[in-house]
């Protein structure tokens, strides 16, 4: 038996992100499991108060003040729905679109909410770091970075295909010669959101800006941190390996008895390996450090990635044809890296100079390249066939 409330959403509920279950109607609703206790709203984490308020990032700003919902409860948590109808109903599904290849201009944390489910085969952005910027993004507070990122990695979590992954490319500030936490906030509030934290590559500027100050040396790295919604997921090794060297030549040439079995580790560890494995191989798997120049050709935007940071991970986690999404398109380097490589590119920016700019980049790209395009369209069709 599914019991069943309705009520008129007020305006602290929406703001907030909570749905007070009426009194009359709680032990209706939450039967014998007395509160406060995690449960699921809409298959999305949630939380029950000892007030019964329904607390869930899903709700924040989600729908309008006023808004009649029917909440219900099943074995598998709390289901909200609009006029009978299930969040995720098919009707529901088919009004939001997705126009691919395309830069919408706007704020990502709304215009995600047109997307469909599970479209996005890879996520790869850069969103504005707190506190900096503040001459072109605003800036957001340090103190309110994690608050204001939620509803974002929700959405994106949503537009996700389940097999896809989202990379970040995020660094921590530091203030009065600190580094702050935030970012690692950020990561454990996305944990609770549902996210797998599965790796954290770390890109290596090469060109790193000079500097110096009393307590530490200049910034030459950020962090690269790749979420995904299942252990499952795409990955292709294969298409990142790096060319072994000329260390190779000299070493294979004279191997030991001890190089043709694995050798295992002395310290215990259980890791081992064996030399000669490595005979006819000219290129061997990368590490997750990446050794890549910043960005110096684009001088009109102030935070622009190098584009080989986006082609790395587009080549590892997708295959021809598939979506890119970056919510923080900036330029448009992600755009040109997914057209280069033959996938699909789908952009948010909602600075309408970087929008123009974006835009002029990917014509200009189409300009030069336009064959290429077409024929990368066409092996894809082959491929497909």
């Amino acid at each position: 038996m599914v019991a069943m409330v309705s009520k008129a959403l007020k305006r602290k509920e929406v703001e907030l992100g909570f749905i007070h279950i009426p009194a009359k109607n709680r032990a209706e609703l939450m039967g014998d499991m007395p509160p406060p206790f995690d449960t699921k709203l809409n298959d999305l984490p949630a939380k029950v108060d000892k007030y019964g308020r329904i607390w869930s990032d899903y709700l924040k700003n989600r729908y309008m003040v006023g808004t009649e919902v029917d909440i219900s409860r099943n074995d598998f948590g709390f289901q909200i729905a609009i006029d009978g109808l299930k969040q995720e109903d098919k009707s529901m599904k088919e009004a939001k679109t997705l126009e691919l290849n395309k830069v919408y201009l706007g704020d990502c944390a709304e215009i995600l909410k047109n997307f469909p489910d599970g479209k996005i085969n890879l996520i790869v952005t850069s969103p504005p770091y707190a506190d900096n910027r503040k001459s072109t993004y605003g800036g957001v507070p340090i103190k309110k970075y994690v608050e204001w990122f939620l509803p974002i990695s929700l959405e994106l979590k949503r537009v996700l295909s389940p097999t896809g992954s989202f990379v970040l490319n995020i660094k921590e500030r530091a203030v009065n010669g600190e580094r702050q936490t935030y970012v690692i906030e950020l990561i454990l509030a996305m944990k609770k959101q549902g996210w797998l934290w599965t790796e954290e590559y770390i890109w290596h500027k090469k060109n790193c800006y000079p500097g110096k100050w009393n307590n530490r040396f200049r910034d030459a790295w950020e962090r690269c941190l790749q979420f995904n919604k299942q252990k499952k997921f795409k990955m292709f090794q294969k298409e990142v390996k790096i060319p072994m060297g000329k260390w190779k030549d000299k070493r294979l040439s004279r191997l030991s008895e001890a190089d043709r079995v694995r050798d295992v580790s002395k310290v215990g560890s259980g890791f081992g390996k064996n030399v000669s494995n490595w005979l006819g191989k000219d290129k061997a798997y990368p590490t997750n450090v990446l050794h890549l120049a910043t960005e110096c050709s684009n001088r009109q935007h102030s935070a622009a990635f190098p584009v080989d940071l986006p082609k790395w991970f587009i080549k590892l986690f997708t295959e021809q044809g598939d979506v890119v999404l970056d919510p923080f398109m900036g330029s448009g380097t992600t755009a040109i890296a997914a057209l280069e490589l033959g996938r699909q590119y789908v952009g948010i920016e909602k600075m309408d100079q970087y929008h123009k700019l974006a835009l002029e980049r990917i014509a200009d790209f189409y300009r030069k390249n336009g064959h290429q395009i077409k024929l990368l369209m066409e092996e894809e069709k082959i491929g497909s066939s």
